[in-house]
């Protein structure tokens, strides 16, 4: 079943009289339950990519389609709500409260979605068990490593179940054991169901992923299967 469809997606930057082509004529399908690496040097438009996927902003043409919905057309406030309730975000610097605890962080979009204080804590600290962080959930983010606060951020993305996880660089700022971890943390959600898509440079990290697909200079270079599942 496809749970996202990039179709013939083109996006134009213009700054004055000059006209910055990042992506053109994007072409995609990834299926539900499928973990897919999209891979590419600085400047080749993978960054503009994670933001049309992530529904942070549109395409100048073409279409984006989650869950058969054209993601592509919606107003602010629309995709606002798709990024609250479609997509789960894991970033390069985590983005956590650095004086909030673990379970805090986590249920932070669950309040934004008007969950209780009890339903929130009781799923925040089910996710935090998920990502092996069960002793530290009273810990906050400046108390945790690298490794850790990644783990964190992965168990506040599940935390609104999301359709698709996206992770823009998410080994970026932690060490090659950490990042062996939650690669294999990404690895399990991937077998449990989970829609995973991981925004990197490094082929060794995009190896995790069943599939990966090439990007440069704002063109799908190549695509191929991997074999590390």
């Amino acid at each position: 079943m496809e749970q996202i469809s990039i179709s013939h997606v083109r996006k134009v930057y213009n700054t004055g009289d000059v006209e910055t082509v990042a992506l053109d004529d994007i072409s995609f399908v990834i299926k539900k339950g499928e973990f897919v690496a999209i891979v590419g040097p600085s400047g080749s438009g993978k960054s503009t990519l994670m933001h049309v996927l992530g529904a942070l902003d549109t395409p100048t043409s073409g279409s984006y389609i989650l869950d058969g919905q054209d993601v592509s057309k919606l107003s602010k406030d629309q995709l606002a709500e798709i990024r609250n309730k479609k997509i789960g975000f894991v970033f390069q610097s985590f983005n956590l409260l650095p004086r909030t605890t673990a379970v805090k962080n986590v249920a932070l979009p669950m309040i934004y979605a008007g969950i209780s204080k009890d339903e929130r804590t009781k799923k925040a600290e089910e996710l935090l068990k998920e990502v092996g962080l069960g002793d530290r959930m009273t810990h906050t983010s400046s108390q945790l490593s690298g490794g850790q606060m990644q783990r964190v951020a992965i168990a506040r993305a599940l935390s609104m179940n999301p359709a698709i996880i996206l992770a823009d660089e998410p080994t970026g700022n932690i060490s090659t054991v950490q990042a062996e971890e939650v690669m294999k943390i990404f690895q399990s959600l991937q077998k449990q169901g989970h829609t995973l898509v991981i925004i990197t440079h490094e082929p060794s990290i995009a190896a995790y992923a069943q599939r990966t697909i090439y990007i440069k200079d704002g063109k799908i270079e190549k695509e191929t299967k991997n074999g590390k599942i």
